[in-house]
């Protein structure tokens, strides 16, 4: 009940945050369930489907990316794609149980010009095929984020990545600063934010923690709060980097579910390199939404049966409305 509910913060240290994180496993997920179920229905997940409507030649230099024009990875140029591409996928994604269709380009800032206005009208159609509409886009202005809000955009995704100390060991071609300035820019527009990062990364846990810290400071917090594990992709500088073990992605899961409690939060990329047995625990941790389709931008990701068949399994079930979330509601 509303009334049993947790207040929200956004005041946490990173020696607060070190405790939750380092508790046994069976408290930690008690009390991410004792919050999750306060704030969310704990047998609902969010599909979301996830396309890339322009694809590499990035000026970014994103370690992790292999859309970066930096680096030597097999992802090939590709100029934006049609509106009529975009809806159709999106009535595609509606038909198979997404409530969320998010529009991810690989630009380091939106231009304004011709894609610009083309990626106005897919937000439009979208909405008006029943869906929220996210996007992803890079740096946007206060003036671009209102034309957006205008089209009707649910939602714009804008990943801190990681911790502000190790920031600069993943990203050099933009700051830390420049990413909450954007964040600023949306949410001034009335636009919901969805921001989170990626863990495996070669970060210490404090580093992690930290950008769990960075995010629960924002007011209010973001809607959605994506945790990705790092898929190592040949061709990027992190291409080596090992796989993190399963459990400390459910830790951090649980972490960011205590600290944002009315966010949803999202276990993304990295899923299907994970057992059902490890996605179940971060369900139980408090994760309540996924990205659905066999693939995330250009990362693969599991199917829609096999979806289908893990929710199933686990007596759970998508969540039907697509009314956008309230986070730090209280």
């Amino acid at each position: 009940m509303k009334e049993n509910r947790p207040s929200t913060r956004h005041d946490w240290t990173l020696e607060e945050t070190r405790e939750l994180y380092e508790q046994a496993l069976p408290e930690l997920l008690f009390q991410a369930q004792t919050v999750h179920r306060a704030f969310h229905n704990p047998c609902e997940v969010q599909v979301c489907s996830l396309l890339s409507i322009k694809t590499g030649g990035c000026a970014e230099d994103c370690a992790y990316c292999p859309q970066s024009a930096h680096h030597e990875a097999a992802v090939e140029r590709e100029p934006l794609l049609a509106v009529d591409q975009v809806l159709s996928a999106a009535r595609e994604a509606h038909a198979n149980g997404a409530s969320r269709f998010c529009m991810g380009a690989a630009w380091r800032e939106v231009s304004d010009g011709e894609d610009f206005d083309k990626v106005l009208e897919m937000v439009a159609g979208v909405r008006e095929l029943g869906m929220e509409a996210c996007c992803t886009l890079g740096m946007i202005t206060p003036e671009q984020a209102e034309r957006l809000a205008e089209a009707g955009l649910s939602a714009y995704n804008h990943n801190l990545d990681t911790g502000p100390e190790y920031y600069d060991k993943i990203i050099t071609t933009r700051t830390y600063q420049d990413r909450l300035d954007t964040i600023k820019n949306v949410r001034s527009a009335g636009i919901t934010v969805c921001s989170g990062g990626i863990i495996g990364m070669g970060e210490s846990i404090s580093d992690r923690l930290e950008m769990l810290c960075a995010l629960s400071e924002l007011e209010p917090h973001p809607e959605s709060v994506p945790i990705n594990a790092l898929m190592a992709i040949e061709g990027t500088p992190l291409e080596k980097q090992e796989p993190i073990e399963a459990l400390e992605m459910v830790r951090t899961i649980a972490c960011a579910r205590i600290m944002m409690p009315g966010s949803m939060v999202r276990l993304s990329a990295g899923r299907i390199d994970m057992s059902t047995e490890a996605q179940a625990l971060c369900f139980l941790a408090g994760a309540n939404s996924i990205f659905a389709g066999e693939t995330l931008l250009t990362a693969a990701n599991p199917s829609e049966n096999e979806d289908e068949k893990l929710l199933e399994s686990l007596g759970m079930r998508p969540r039907k409305d697509s009314a956008a979330p309230v986070a730090g509601e209280s």
